[in-house]
């Protein structure tokens, strides 16, 4: 057997160095990056349950951030959608998973747009649990063909080869995680995964030389260990469990009864809750692979945005980086023992 001894690293392991910098302001600093012809902030809502919603891509792409809406929005939803709001709908990625019925899904709403003239999304993400099968590496090649339209994001991987081999099939974007997330299990029930900060650092390089980028997918759980994956080499972050439990995840009749003290469920897409939700169950030859917790009530995601994008930029402006090419370029890493005192408690 073959042992990588190297200890491979997360967000919690590591702590940005300060350096000099001429930043005498956090509005110095420009957090939007080039997302197919559109001026973005590369922070990404997660396909997930009470996450990638339509009126969370509506409210957060007023602070020109994007959603991954969740793949199990019925088609007349996502034509209504794309149809009505199509200021916003640049900011919504179209997600589907490889298969027959998600594939037929979308093409039928690809040519109800063409033949009604309306605006195609920015980009379609695909999206399964293990992007290592070579189903899945040549269902991204003939999409990628066959939809030469629409920027491609394609995932979840975490080693540069399967990085490289995406990209050369016709990704234009890999997502990096698997087990990293707050409601993964996977890594307890396969003993499979990859630390995540290791994985966006040893990932980044194969996707330059291979002229792709990638998106980190999972892990952050604060606005530091966001800039930690900008730093590490990300171009986009995804983000699920920070983005939980606010007003426009929350189905109607939940969100009518909600108060401040409220718990809200925030579940895994390969949870037992999700499997129950969309395929009727637990399939006999599978196991769940996600957990189900109880959040309080966050309140409207414009709060937690405020609070995310203040810290991103706070952390450009400790290292003199201003903007996330050169937080990039000028973060620099160090191994430490312990990230935070919490001896009053988690902050």
């Amino acid at each position: 057997m073959k042992i990588d001894v190297e200890t491979k690293l997360d967000f919690a392991d590591v702590l940005l160095v300060p350096k000099h910098s001429d930043l005498h302001s956090r509005q110095l600093v420009d957090l939007e990056v080039d997302f197919f012809d559109l001026d973005v902030i590369p922070v990404v809502a997660a396909n997930m349950d009470g996450i990638g919603t339509f009126d969370m891509a509506i409210s957060l792409s007023k602070d020109k951030i994007l959603t991954a809406l969740n793949k199990h929005y019925p088609l007349n939803a996502l034509i209504d959608f794309y149809d009505t709001e199509r200021d916003i709908a640049p900011y919504a990625i179209y997600s589907l998973g490889a298969n027959n019925s998600d594939l037929d899904k979308f093409e039928q709403f690809h040519a109800h747009c063409v033949d009604n003239d309306v605006p195609l999304p920015r980009a379609v993400c695909v999206d399964v649990a293990n992007g290592y099968t070579s189903k899945f590496l040549d269902f991204v090649g003939e999409f990628a063909e066959n939809y030469p339209e629409y920027g491609l994001i394609a995932g979840n991987v975490v080693t540069p080869e399967a990085v490289e081999s995406l990209i050369e099939a016709g990704a234009d974007i890999v997502k990096i995680g698997i087990g990293p997330g707050s409601v993964c299990t996977t890594r307890k029930m396969t003993g499979v995964g990859y630390p995540q900060l290791s994985a966006v650092l040893e990932c980044y390089d194969a996707a330059e030389s291979a002229r792709g980028r990638i998106m980190s997918d999972g892990g952050c759980t604060c606005p530091g260990d966001v800039a930690k994956a900008f730093a590490a080499g990300a171009h986009f972050v995804m983000i699920g469990g920070m983005f939980a439990a606010h007003e426009e995840g929350l189905p109607p009749g939940f969100r009518d009864n909600i108060k401040d003290a409220s718990k809200v469920p925030f579940y895994g897409m390969a949870s037992k809750a999700a499997q129950e939700l969309h395929n009727g169950g637990v399939a006999d030859y599978r196991a769940s692979e996600g957990k189900e917790v109880y959040i309080t009530y966050r309140g409207k995601v414009s709060n937690t945005v405020k609070h995310l994008l203040g810290g991103i930029r706070s952390a450009c402006t400790y290292v003199g980086a201003e903007d996330l090419y050169q937080l990039y370029h000028k973060g620099k890493f160090i191994k430490v023992n312990r990230v935070i005192n919490e001896v009053f408690g988690p902050s």
